[in-house]
């Protein structure tokens, strides 16, 4: 298993701004630990992937003049790491004054570069998704909100600030329900330097009904809780999986962009498409 851990990358440092290509740049972090700290073992108990949003992507063409472009990024949750997100700034910003003949090319080279970071230890099992969008089609970028019932209007009090799982109840001997939950309300802090990262979250679901009350208590508890993006949405998935039982489960964060990124986890129970790579007003 690589041995990088999150205080071995650059988060937190000063850090030298490379503007010419470089692939080494890219700091891969294993998803195993955090995933048995939550009782994941062996084969997965949820699909799904990471939607990255990069807002700062630029390079030369052939004749020096620089180029922009939005780049959407697709990691499955099955590779064996992610990618340390300062690491990936570096390593965009390490196309500034490099010359590519294409926006095709740019997205190649991202593809295999995050493609070989992501997967360790082992042959490439599924490529990253890269998509880039050229300025022409900027227009086309919408805003929108996660569609849901907004559990923020409830007047809850609010006492807990690290993860209480045993907030979440559903009522077991009620018929079921099809739901989904949204929220504005989920912040957590990065693992390394304690910056806060905002976000939305979406929880999708068919089985006993959640108590809604419970729910936002419950991601409130996240506020002073110190894990990656990845990291928190596995841990929310797992705990209202374990506590209340749903027949199926969706659960979605979209959190606010650092350094001209933006990391939105997403885990389903069951086979689906992913939601839409679409950024909402706060992001």
């Amino acid at each position: 298993m690589n041995a990088n851990i999150p205080e071995h990358s650059q988060l937190g440092k000063a850090s030298a701004y490379a503007d010419q290509y470089d692939a080494s740049l890219l700091f891969p972090l294993p998803r195993e630990p955090k995933r048995v700290e939550i009782g994941i073992k062996g084969s997965l108990p949820f699909l799904g992937a990471d939607l990255w949003t990069a807002f700062e992507l630029s390079w030369l063409n052939l004749r020096g003049k620089p180029q922009v472009a939005l780049a959407h990024i697709t990691v499955p949750c099955e590779s064996t790491h992610i990618v340390e997100s300062k690491s990936f700034k570096l390593y965009l910003n390490s196309f500034n004054n490099t010359r590519f003949e294409s926006a095709d090319a740019v997205r190649d080279r991202i593809r295999s570069d995050v493609g070989a970071a992501i997967w360790q230890g082992g042959a490439i099992q599924s490529s990253p998704g890269v998509r880039l969008l050229l300025p022409e089609l900027f227009d086309c970028e919408p805003v929108q909100e996660l569609d849901g019932l907004s559990i923020d209007r409830l007047d809850v009090e609010c006492t807990r600030y690290e993860p209480a799982p045993d907030l979440l109840t559903a009522a077991f001997d009620e018929k079921p329900v099809d739901e989904t939950l949204v929220s504005n309300l989920l912040k957590s802090n990065c693992l390394v330097t304690g910056q806060p990262d905002w976000g939305s979250l979406q929880v999708r679901y068919s089985g006993p009904q959640i108590d809604q009350a419970g729910l936002l208590q419950y991601i409130v508890s996240f506020r002073n809780h110190n894990e990656f993006h990845e990291q928190c949405v596995e841990r929310i998935y797992s705990d209202i999986m374990a506590r209340c039982k749903p027949a199926k489960l969706m659960v979605y964060a979209r959190y606010t962009r650092r350094g001209g990124l933006d990391i939105n986890p997403w885990r389903s129970s069951h086979p689906q498409l992913p939601p839409a790579n679409v950024r909402t007003a706060r992001q």
